[in-house]
C-alpha cells in the first residue's frame, strides 16, 4: 500500500526546513525563487498530491476562509470557560463569512507531535490555538507557517500573537476585595503546572500581598490540588490550621473547595470567605453563588479572530500580546473576616 507523501518528506528529501517547503508551496515570502522551483518540481515528483492547491493567501482576497482552532482535550472538556470562548469564536468567525474547523488534540498526539492532517496538509488558511498543549506541540504547529493566534496562552520560546487574560491584575483584584473585608490569612488552591495562565494568577496573588502587606503562609498555598472533591477535602482537612479566606484559581476549584468547607462544618462566608476565576457555570449555581473573575468571552473572540485575519492578510505584522482585563463580581461567598483572626 503506497503511504501518502507529506509535506516533511519533501523537506527530509531536500534536506531543508519543512517551513521553507511550506513558504515554496504557498508562494509566501522566505525562499529564492531558484529553491521554490526546486522544491515544487521534488513535490511533484514525489507525488505530494496537495502541492498545487493549497491555500494562497495573497491570491485569495475575498474568498470564503476555513480557520481551525485547536485544544487539548482538557481544555474541551472545561465546557464552562472553554466552551463559551468557542461559540463566541464561531459566531465572531461567521460575522466575517469564515468556517470553522475543531479539533481536540489527545494526550498521545501531543506527546508524538502527531498534527491534525488539515495542518499538516495546510488545508486552512488560520489557527487559533486555545490555550495550553505543549510548548514543542505548539512549536509544530508554529512552524508549518499557518497564520495562528494562541488564545489564553503564551511561553517565551513560542513566537506568536496571543490573546490573553490579564491573569496577575485580576488576581491581584481578587486578593485586594479579600484584604477590603479585613482578610489577612488568605489560601490558594489550584495546579500551576497546567497553565502559565495560572501561574500568573498565583503570580497576581503573591504581588498583592507585597502591596498590601500581607504575609502568605506556604502552608496554605496549594499549587498541586487535584480538581475532585474528596481529594481538595482531604488536603483541607489535612492543614494544621485554615486562613479566613481562599482564593480558587478557577470557578472548578471554587465550587469543590466550597463544599468541603461546609462538609468540614464551617460557614461560607461567616467562617472562611471564597473567591475564583471564570464566572462560569459553577460560580452561579454554588450555595452560596461564589464571588468571581468575569472574562468577557466575546471580547476575546473578537480580539483573537481580528488579529488572525489581520495576520492572514498581512503576514509581516508584528507579533503582539495583548492583555483584556476583567471584572471581579462579588457575590455572596465574600464576606468580612471572622473577629479576631
Amino acid at each position: 500500500m503506497k503511504t501518502k507523501v507529506t509535506m516533511q518528506d519533501v523537506a527530509d528529501k531536500l534536506n531543508i526546513s519543512k517551513n521553507s517547503v511550506s513558504q515554496a508551496l504557498t508562494g509566501k515570502p522566505g525562499v529564492s525563487e531558484e529553491t521554490r522551483s526546486l522544491i515544487i518540481q521534488t513535490a511533484d515528483e514525489m507525488g505530494y498530491t496537495y502541492a498545487k492547491r493549497l491555500p494562497d493567501y495573497a491570491a485569495k482576497g475575498n474568498a470564503k476562509r476555513t480557520i481551525a482552532l485547536i485544544a487539548s482535550d482538557y481544555a474541551f472538556s472545561m465546557k464552562s470557560f472553554f466552551g463559551g470562548i468557542y461559540l463566541s469564536i464561531d459566531k465572531e468567525l461567521s460575522k466575517h463569512g469564515c468556517s470553522l474547523t475543531i479539533q481536540s488534540i489527545s494526550p498521545a498526539h501531543a506527546a508524538s507531535i502527531t498534527l491534525p492532517e488539515f495542518l499538516e496538509e495546510r488545508s486552512v488558511d488560520g489557527v487559533l490555538i486555545l490555550s495550553h498543549i505543549t510548548t514543542p506541540y505548539l512549536q509544530a504547529v508554529l512552524n508549518t507557517g499557518i497564520p495562528a493566534v494562541m488564545i489564553d496562552h503564551h511561553h517565551p520560546l513560542l513566537h506568536a500573537d496571543s490573546i490573553l487574560t490579564n491573569n496577575r491584575f485580576s488576581a491581584f483584584d481578587a486578593i485586594r476585595h479579600l484584604a477590603e473585608l479585613g482578610h489577612r490569612d488568605i489560601g490558594f488552591v489550584g495546579n500551576i503546572r497546567l497553565s502559565p495562565s495560572y501561574y500568573e494568577r498565583l503570580e497576581g496573588m503573591r504581588l498583592a500581598a507585597y502591596e498590601l502587606g500581607l504575609t502568605l503562609q506556604e502552608q496554605w498555598l496549594i499549587t498541586d490540588a487535584v480538581e475532585d472533591n474528596e481529594t481538595v477535602r482531604s488536603r483541607l482537612n489535612g492543614l494544621p490550621s485554615q486562613p479566613t479566606a481562599w482564593f480558587c484559581i478557577n470557578d472548578g476549584f471554587g465550587f469543590i473547595v466550597n463544599s468541603a468547607l461546609q462538609q468540614m462544618g464551617l460557614r461560607v462566608p461567616e467562617d472562611v470567605s471564597i473567591v475564583s476565576f471564570d464566572n462560569g457555570y459553577l460560580s452561579r449555581i454554588a450555595m452560596p453563588a461564589i464571588t468571581t473573575i468575569d472574562v468577557n468571552l466575546p471580547l476575546y473572540a473578537a480580539c483573537a479572530v481580528e488579529r488572525l485575519l489581520s495576520r492572514i492578510e498581512q503576514p509581516d505584522l508584528p507579533q503582539t500580546e495583548m492583555l483584556l482585563s476583567t471584572s471581579l463580581l462579588v457575590r455572596q461567598s465574600t464576606g468580612p473576616a471572622p473577629e479576631g483572626r
